[in-house]
C-alpha cells in the first residue's frame, strides 16, 4: 500500500475524530412562558442539582437563570471537559465563561461502552435521545456531583460560580434535555466515535456467542437430494430471483438475491428542479461581540469589525444579483466591491467603520494606526477618509490625482456659476478655484462636482460636502457653510 495514501487516510481520519469532539450551538432561543423546572428531563435536573449545590450565593444563581431565560448566552461550544460560551451582562463587551468538568478514563470508558453493548436497551434508549437512569447511575458515573463542575469567567466577579457562569450552566441543561450525547461529549467521548466503538463491541459480542453457541450439525439428505441433485435440477438459478415472504424459508436452488443493475443506478434520470432561493434579508446581520482577553493573537473589535464588513459585503452582492424570474437563469451581475489596493481599502474599512463626520477618541487611534501601519500621517489618513465619505473611489482618486476634462460640461460649467450669480472661479485642469475664498470644485471622471475647502490664501483642501453633477448646486452648498 502506498505509504503518502495511507498517511492522508490517517489524517483524514485525525480530523474527523477531532471535529466530532468538538460541538457548537446557536444560542438558544428565549425562553418563555411559566418560570417554573428550568430542565424538563431527570438528567437535566440532575445537572442543575449538581450546580445548586456548588453554588455559594443563590441570589448569583438566580441572576444566572434570568440571564439565561432573557437569551444573554450566545454560542456555546463543546469540547471534552469544557463548556465556553460568552455571555451579554451589563456592560457593552460581553464576558468568556467557561465551565470545566473532569473526562472519563479509557478504563471508565471500556466499562461504561461494554455495559451499553450488553444491553441493548441502553443503546436504544441514547439514540431516541434519553438516558437510561441505570447507565447514568452504574459503576461509571455520568453526571456530576457536588464539586465536580469548575466554573471560570473574565468578569471581576469572583463568586463560585458568577452569574455568567451560572446562565451558561443553566443553558446547558437545556442541551442536555435534547440530546444525552451532548453529556458523554463533556465526558471526553464524541457520538460518531461512540457509535463506531459499539458497532464493534456489538459484532464481537456477536461472534463470541456464536463461538459459544455453535448450530446444530446439518442432517444428511436423503438419496436424490443432495447438492448433486439440485445441480441437476433446472431451477430458478439462472431466472429472475424468486420472493420470499417475511418469515418463510428460500427453496432449495432459488436465489432470493435482490439488487440494482450497475447502468440502472448510474443512468441519468430527470431530477426535480432546485428550490428558488430564499430572499435577502432587509439588513445585514450583525456578528456578535467578542470578549475581551490577555494574549490573543488578535484585536477583538478589529475581528468584529472586519466580520461586519464581510457580512456586509455579502448582503450586498446578494442583493445586487437578486433572483431570477421564473424558467429564467441567474443574470451575470458585476461584485459592487471591485477589488482595490490594500491602501484604498484599508481608508474604505475606517470611512465605513464609524460613518460618521465627527472626529472622536476611538477614531483618532483608529488614524494613528493605519497612519503608523502604512507610513502615511494621521492628516493623510483622515482627508483620505473624507474623500471616501465624499464619492468612495472615485472621491479618493480626485484627493491625490489631477486630469484634463475633454471640453464640455466642465467649460459650460464656469458660465452656469456666472449665470447663478456665484464666485467666478479660475478653471486648471479639472478644478475649479477661488483662492481669496478658500472654495474649490474638483470635477471627476463620474461627471460630478467635488467641493473642496482650504484656509484662506493655503493650499490646503479637504473635502467638504456631497458631491453633485450640478456645479451650482455644489458650489452653492458650499458657499452656504
Amino acid at each position: 500500500m502506498n505509504p503518502r495514501r495511507t498517511s492522508g487516510r490517517a489524517a483524514a481520519a485525525d480530523r474527523l475524530a477531532r471535529a466530532d469532539r468538538s460541538r457548537t450551538f446557536p444560542p438558544l432561543p428565549v425562553r418563555t412562558g411559566a418560570r417554573g423546572l428550568f430542565a424538563e428531563s431527570w438528567w437535566g435536573s440532575a445537572w442543575l442539582d449538581a450546580l445548586e449545590t456548588t453554588a455559594l450565593d443563590s441570589a448569583r444563581l438566580a441572576r444566572g437563570r434570568t440571564y439565561a431565560r432573557d437569551g444573554h448566552v450566545d454560542t456555546i461550544n463543546i469540547t471534552p471537559g469544557r463548556i465556553v460560551a460568552t455571555v451579554r451582562g451589563s456592560r457593552p463587551r460581553p464576558y468568556s465563561a467557561d465551565i470545566r468538568l473532569r473526562t472519563l478514563s479509557d478504563q471508565e470508558w471500556d466499562g461504561l461502552l461494554d455495559v451499553i453493548a450488553a444491553e441493548p436497551d441502553h443503546l436504544t434508549a441514547l439514540l431516541a435521545k434519553r438516558l437510561p437512569r441505570t447507565l447514568a447511575d452504574g459503576q461509571t458515573r455520568l453526571l456530576p456531583g457536588p464539586g465536580d463542575l469548575v466554573p471560570r469567567c473574565s468578569c471581576p466577579d469572583h463568586g463560585r460560580p458568577c452569574k455568567h457562569a451560572a446562565a451558561l450552566c443553566f443553558q446547558v441543561a437545556r442541551l442536555l434535555d435534547a440530546d444525552p450525547f451532548v453529556l458523554l461529549l463533556m465526558r471526553g467521548r464524541g457520538e460518531r466515535e461512540l457509535l463506531d466503538d459499539l458497532s464493534r463491541r456489538n459484532a464481537a459480542l456477536t461472534a463470541h456467542e456464536a463461538r459459544a453457541h455453535p448450530t446444530a450439525a446439518t442432517p444428511t439428505p436423503p438419496p436424490g437430494q443432495g447438492p448433486e441433485a439440485v445441480e441437476a435440477t433446472p431451477t430458478a438459478a439462472s431466472g429472475p430471483a424468486a420472493e420470499v415472504a417475511p418469515g418463510e424459508r428460500a427453496a432449495p436452488g432459488t436465489s432470493t438475491t435482490h439488487g440494482v443493475l450497475a447502468r440502472v443506478a448510474l443512468a441519468d434520470r430527470p431530477r426535480p428542479p432546485l428550490p428558488p432561493p430564499l430572499p435577502a434579508p432587509p439588513q445585514p446581520g450583525r456578528p456578535p461581540a467578542l470578549p475581551d482577553g490577555d494574549g490573543l493573537p488578535f484585536d477583538p473589535a478589529a475581528l468584529e469589525f472586519l466580520a461586519a464588513d464581510a457580512a456586509a459585503r455579502a448582503h450586498a452582492c446578494v442583493s445586487a444579483a437578486g433572483s431570477p424570474g421564473p424558467g429564467a437563469g441567474r443574470p451575470a451581475v458585476h461584485s459592487p466591491f471591485p477589488s482595490l489596493p490594500p491602501w484604498e481599502d484599508a481608508i474604505r474599512l475606517t470611512a465605513t467603520a464609524h460613518p460618521t463626520a465627527g472626529l472622536t477618541s476611538t477614531t483618532r487611534a483608529l488614524y494613528r494606526d493605519l497612519a503608523a501601519a502604512t507610513g502615511r500621517t494621521t492628516t493623510d489618513v483622515a482627508r483620505s477618509v473624507a474623500a471616501w465619505r465624499q464619492g468612495g473611489p472615485e472621491g479618493l482618486a480626485l484627493l491625490d490625482t489631477i486630469w484634463n476634462p475633454p471640453a464640455g460640461d466642465f467649460d459650460r460649467a464656469r458660465s452656469a456659476l456666472l449665470a447663478a450669480d456665484l464666485p467666478s472661479l479660475r478653471p486648471r485642469h479639472n478644478h475649479l478655484t477661488d483662492p481669496s475664498r478658500g472654495i474649490q470644485l474638483r470635477f471627476g471622471r463620474d461627471h460630478r462636482w467635488y467641493p473642496y475647502e482650504s484656509e484662506p490664501g493655503t493650499e490646503d483642501w479637504w473635502p467638504t460636502g456631497p458631491a453633485d453633477p450640478d456645479p451650482v448646486g455644489a458650489l452653492t452648498a458650499l458657499l452656504a457653510r
